[in-house]
């Protein structure tokens, strides 16, 4: 899932079943820099980062820690104060930090309006009119009918007010400041987003979703290899899969109020200072939504023990564990918010930690993949209903079908050529980041993976997010999955993948054909028959001893 969930807008909380939540209250900064900064190689203290707490003086009264603030040996600690987002006074000198910290907490406020899988989500009257026509006749999902969702903000004074803060970045740090740089590139995403979502139903909205999420005929990092050829090699290996052949089946036999109690005792060891919830919900399209600090459980819906390991690291780990890293950030707050070029990381992330847990499956990969061939498809003209009848003819039922195809075209245009492409992310952002994990290997930065989770972020963004922790603007990640608190198997697997490039495995695949597809052996036409023809009785003797 991205940062912005696909919640129904202006849902009662009467609609909301809470069957459980974490313990905690967000926890102390000081306290989590330290415990971070171990495992993403810093000091607990860096040049120019907080200083260790210093001794109570006599004349200072501590004031009481609120309840449920205790720390893990009882000791009552101090909450951390949040930004305050209070403007730097005309006149007064204000630290770097400072004038950090208030440009990312104004860009910070300027987003929160912003929703874009709100803004685009398709009511139940959609697939009301798809089924009435028997899938004969495409729905009325135009510009029209997303005039009728208005926006939480209009558009012009939306664009204006990150205009302005985009000028005061340049003014106050300037585009060449890598701190300014990266504050300036999510302003000026946001205003393409506004862009693209005022556009809604029409091909210019498809035209900015391309530039911000994408296309599946991109080419990666080596200039020549695609998106495009990805899925339709993932296709061609899954499907001559059989899937019974891998081992343990899992039977989706947990109700969904028992995934909420497990996932919330599950988070509550993991997320020690921060409180997340996991909650039943009956208004979710899809069987879990994750937010900044909560999972969505959809009511009625069957899981397995694997589907709760999936959701445990993909939207735990991942989605949840870096926007809590980045609201814990003390000057740095704009990490906790994550504009469109950072959903290949969040996204690769994410399956990243299922493939590394091995709690992935074969299912799971085909679904990731098929949002790209679809994606590639709408591109290409196929329309809504060609979408339908991809997935139906791939084995998903009705309701997913519906499912799979809104998602391809949710915010652009059903009669096809201007999709959604935001979903290319997953298997975009797998291969981006596989890549870049052996390069941090094959260049001796180690020291840079563990701050992929400090907050919404891309890749390019973490040498500098590094470099910034070790001068206290930006604070080490506080949740650190653990895949990547220990390194050392991850840089002999990175450092031995760098070699497999340079095999050529459509001439290993061709060696090894025969004997991988051979018939399968019969073991009565070699040991079993010499030997029953040994046990007949021989001319003027007995059968033979075995």
């Amino acid at each position: 899932m991205a940062a912005m969930s696909d919640d129904v807008p202006g849902r009662p909380e009467s609609a909301r079943l809470v069957c459980g939540a974490g313990e905690g209250d967000g926890g102390s900064v000081r306290e989590g820099r330290g415990a971070a900064a171990s495992h993403a190689g810093l000091p607990a203290a860096p040049p120019g980062g907080p200083a260790a707490e210093p001794e109570a003086l006599d004349d200072v009264e501590v004031p009481a820690s609120p309840p449920g603030t205790a720390d893990a040996g009882g000791a009552a600690r101090l909450r951390a104060v949040p930004p305050l987002g209070r403007p730097v006074r005309a006149g007064v000198f204000a630290t770097y930090k400072e004038r950090i910290c208030h440009l990312s907490e104004r860009l910070v406020r300027a987003q929160r309006p912003i929703r874009i899988l709100n803004a685009i989500k398709w009511g139940p009257e959609v697939f009301a009119e798809l089924r009435a026509s028997n899938y004969k006749r495409l729905p009325a999902v135009d510009a029209e009918y997303y005039r009728r969702i208005p926006l939480e903000f209009e558009p012009e004074a939306k664009l204006e007010e990150l205009a302005a803060i985009g000028r005061d970045i340049e003014r106050h740090l300037g585009k060449d400041d890598p701190i300014g740089a990266i504050l300036w590139r999510n302003c000026a995403e946001y205003q393409q987003v506004v862009r693209m979502l005022a556009a809604r139903g029409t091909p210019e909205f498809y035209r900015h979703a391309r530039e911000l999420y994408g296309t599946p005929k991109e080419t990666f990092y080596d200039g020549k290899t695609t998106l495009r050829g990805l899925g339709l090699m993932i296709y061609e290996i899954f499907s001559g899969l059989d899937d019974t052949k891998l081992g343990i089946t899992y039977p989706r036999t947990l109700s969904a109020e028992q995934a909420v109690a497990r996932l919330n005792e599950r988070f509550r060891a993991y997320f020690h200072d921060d409180q997340v919830r996991v909650q039943l919900d009956d208004g979710i399209v899809s069987d879990a939504a994750a937010g900044a600090d909560y999972l969505k459980i959809k009511q009625g819906v069957q899981f397995s023990e694997r589907d709760l390991q999936i959701l445990e690291v993909h939207e735990g780990w991942a989605h949840i564990g870096t926007s809590l890293s980045g609201q814990n950030q003390r000057v740095a707050t704009w990490l906790s918010k994550g504009p469109p070029c950072t959903t290949p990381v969040q996204e690769g992330l994410a399956v990243l930690l299922e493939v590394v847990t091995f709690v992935s499956l074969p299912v799971r990969a085909r679904k990731l993949n098929y949002r790209v061939i679809a994606i590639d498809k709408a591109e290409d003209g196929a329309d809504l209903l060609d979408i339908i009848e991809f997935y139906r003819i791939e084995g998903f039922s009705e309701a997913e079908c519906l499912l799979n195809a809104q998602r391809v075209f949710r915010g652009g245009v059903v009669s096809g050529g201007a999709p959604f492409t935001k979903d290319v992310s997953y298997c975009k952002g797998f291969v981006q980041l596989y890549n870049w994990l052996r390069t941090c290997i094959r260049l001796g930065r180690p020291e840079l993976i563990p701050f992929l989770f400090v907050g919404k972020v891309t890749l390019e963004d973490v040498p500098v997010l590094y470099d910034a922790a070790r001068h206290g603007v930006v604070d080490p990640p506080k949740y650190i999955p653990p895949p990547f608190q220990d390194l050392n198997g991850l840089a002999v697997w990175m450092a031995f993948s760098n070699f497999f490039n340079r095999i050529q495995l459509s001439r290993v695949v061709e060696r090894l054909r025969p004997s991988i597809t051979a018939p399968p052996w019969d073991p009565s036409e070699t040991w079993l028959r010499p030997r029953l023809a040994e046990e007949r009785p021989q001319p003027g003797g007995e059968p033979l001893a075995p």
